[in-house]
């Protein structure tokens, strides 16, 4: 596997030598690779580039030899061929058809299975119920369709029903600077508004100076006070990408109205559930995480803790420690937010799906249940109730 990457160094320009490929190597057969895309990138870089002119020669190489290739899950560890997972044909089935198909029986079985057609497939396979595959009914491989199964090499989501996906998937910030819209999100959100006069006196107060000028009899009496301001500090927390991409624009003027509303605002984005890390720019949201721990003992009890997220997704997610859809998770989701929600007890879920969608995804009927019933509908009389819980 490395042969073809190491010459397509030498042919991308770059001076990287026998030597700094068995370094690799030995540093690989040491266990130093982990068991994840990230960290044999990172050992990678270190082994092959020898000078830092290189580093981004190196990572457009990096990125088109490892197209496609997501954090493996566990001892998940195979590269799988490419012409496995080729887009030549797309399974369309009925309702009826699709009634028919039945899942796995739960994760464990699910990632059993995948481990058993991992260490048995050796060839491609197309329209299929069993391998790892393109156009069939298999748990496993791309442009099929199975009630919980495993996507791999598949350009976006198609029937929303996948437990993980085999993917590196990017997925861009929402934007902060849209207005169109954003009005009456802004006219809502001045409702949680609670002002205050604190710091420095550094603003005359006109009526006061006039007393206290009258009151001596002429004689001028600056009074200066603090500055007004929103007092209320708050903590956003926002899904991105998957069956988020439905919402990117109603999610950005909720982003933008809280980012000219607040003054005391923190945000963080996670996809589908919160786990072990948040992240601030999804551009660098593998490199760049922030621990929820540090954030619990960073930011004080008293944020108004706000989600923003569908709520749509496998309840494995939520349950299941391993059962996020992008990574392997040591702990389950509803640990995780049970921890957030004992340190910011003023907390909603705002959810841009229709309420009368809730009661049919078992996924929102968890979150609620984790959320006390606190999951409100991102609109505007959603957001009046929400606020009226945060007071």
């Amino acid at each position: 596997m490395l042969i073809p990457f190491f010459y397509m160094l030498r042919e991308g320009g770059m001076k990287t030598s026998i030597t700094e490929l068995l370094t690799l190597l030995e540093a690989m057969k040491k266990g130093l690779a982990g068991q994840s895309v990230d960290d044999f990138y990172f050992l990678a870089r270190a082994s092959l580039v020898k000078d830092e002119a290189d580093l981004d020669r190196f990572d457009r190489i990096f990125g088109a030899y490892f197209k496609g290739v997501q954090d493996s899950l566990a001892d998940l560890t195979q590269e799988l061929p490419e012409d496995w997972l080729r887009h030549q044909a797309e399974l369309m089935l009925s309702e009826e058809e699709r009634a028919k198909i039945e899942a796995m029986g739960g994760f464990e079985e699910l990632m059993k299975a995948l481990q058993e057609r991992l260490d048995e497939q050796d060839e491609r396979h197309e329209g299929g119920n069993r391998w790892i595959g393109t156009a069939g009914t298999s748990p496993f491989g791309a442009y099929g369709y199975n009630p919980e199964g495993v996507r791999m090499g598949q350009e976006g989501s198609r029937n929303r029903s996948a437990v993980k996906v085999w993917d590196k998937r990017e997925y861009r910030n929402l934007d902060d600077s849209v207005e169109l819209g954003t009005r009456n999100i802004k006219i809502a959100l001045r409702k949680l508004r609670k002002f205050a006069r604190e710091g420095a006196a550094d603003q005359l107060d006109l009526d006061d100076t006039i007393d206290k000028t009258a009151r001596n009899a002429g004689l001028l009496d600056i009074r200066m006070v603090p500055e007004r301001h929103n007092a209320v500090k708050v903590l956003l927390c926002l899904d991105i990408g998957g069956s988020m991409d439905d919402h990117v624009r109603v999610c950005e003027e909720m982003f933008s109205a809280a980012r000219t509303e607040f003054k005391h605002l923190e945000y963080f984005y996670f996809h589908n559930f919160v786990y072990e890390n948040l992240w601030k720019d999804n551009r660098r949201r593998r490199s760049e995480k922030t621990p929820t721990l540090d954030i619990t003992h960073k930011y004080a009890s008293d944020y108004k803790l706000i989600f923003v997220g569908d709520a749509t997704m496998s309840p494995y997610e939520i349950v299941y420690a391993g059962g996020s859809v992008e990574h392997w998770n040591e702990e389950p989701g509803a640990v995780w937010i049970k921890r957030l929600l004992n340190t910011y007890p003023k907390a909603v879920w705002l959810n841009p799906e229709p309420q009368q969608r809730w009661d049919y995804t078992p996924s929102t009927k968890l979150v609620r249940e984790l959320m006390d019933d606190r999951m409100y509908p991102l609109t505007i009389a959603g957001l009046d109730e929400a606020i009226k819980t945060l007071h």
